[in-house]
């Protein structure tokens, strides 16, 4: 029976400023706020931008709770990336620890 690899995880307490943080959500989850400097590439773009993702650094992947993310991360392993990480409860979680948000819209930043 095929078994799925143990998807590593992490807190958004566990995250540095200088870490290296891929948004893998929607275009307008992003506009209405993220992380301050987070790379975006939506969720079905990775297969075809996984080259754009470093391969020598931890990479930390977000989504809004934490499920997208956690397939992306399936799907990285897969591929060889090593060095992928799921956050735990994803921007949701990282707005209620008060880290810091941007948004591209105009408005307040918030997780959408």
């Amino acid at each position: 029976m095929f078994r799925q690899p143990s998807i590593p995880t992490a807190t958004v307490g566990d995250i540095t400023d200088d870490a290296y943080l891929l948004d893998v959500r929607e275009d307008d989850e992003w506009a209405a706020g993220h992380a301050p400097g987070a790379v975006h590439v939506p969720m079905m773009q990775i297969p075809a931008r996984i080259e754009e993702i470093p391969e020598d650094r931890d990479v930390y992947v977000v989504c809004r709770v934490g499920g997208r993310s956690a397939r992306v991360v399936g799907f990285l392993m897969s591929n060889g990336r090593d060095r992928v990480v799921n956050v735990d409860g994803g921007m949701q979680s990282w707005e209620a620890a008060g880290r810091p948000m941007v948004s591209e819209d105009g408005g307040a930043p918030r997780v959408v």
